[in-house]
């Protein structure tokens, strides 16, 4: 069983290196962020995929949808697949994001966490695909959850972020080479979460 969130719920761990990560709260208001998030839950095209952890094939606990432009390749598979065209609504939230993060992204990835029984392990984001150091923008809606963050030598420094609704987090310099990051499972009851994360696919 995966291992239970070991981080305060409130609050965000002091000194978070800004060399590393960007927490923007409120980018959406609360009411938008209530709209998006129930129409982006009803409208798309929800999958859950299995993925190879430890030499076995395990089903993901949380569903994704995966959207980007014309012919990008989708380098959570083994397969070129197609992706979902762009929504009015993503290409909206879209253009908030790249103002503040200075960049054009041409994907994002949603993560559905239906509650607290879903969940994504520890892992880097350092696919070939992303390049050596990719940015990546982390757009939150609905129930709050923890973003814990540990070094990969030294599980000892270690930080989390509490995601707001509405929030922007970006992901950027070292974080997918020299540390790793997840959202725990929690016994908590949780409503749904949507998490949005928009990259630079090479």
């Amino acid at each position: 069983m995966e291992q239970l969130s070991f981080f305060a719920e409130q609050g965000q761990s002091p000194g978070l290196p800004a060399e590393l990560l960007e927490y923007h709260p409120g980018l959406f208001g609360e009411r938008e962020s209530e709209f998006l998030l129930q129409k982006l839950i009803r409208e798309s095209p929800w999958q859950q995929r299995v993925v190879k952890m430890y030499d076995k094939e395990v089903i993901t606990p949380r569903l994704t949808a995966w959207y980007a432009d014309p012919e990008t390749y989708d380098y959570t598979s083994l397969r070129r697949s197609k992706p979902n065209s762009w929504t009015l609504e993503l290409l909206l939230i879209k253009d908030k994001v790249e103002a503040i993060a200075g960049l054009k992204f041409n994907s994002v990835l949603l993560n559905y966490y239906r509650d607290g029984n879903d969940s994504v392990a520890w892992h880097s984001d350092n696919e070939q695909a992303l390049g050596t150091h990719p940015v990546i923008a982390s757009v939150s809606f609905g129930q709050v959850r923890c973003f814990d963050i540990r070094k990969k030598q030294d599980h000892r420094q270690k930080y989390s972020i509490k995601l707001e609704s509405g929030a922007l987090m970006i992901m950027k310099g070292n974080l997918q080479a020299d540390w790793e990051h997840r959202i725990a499972k929690s016994l908590r009851p949780m409503r749904p979460r949507l998490n949005l994360t928009f990259r630079v696919v090479m």
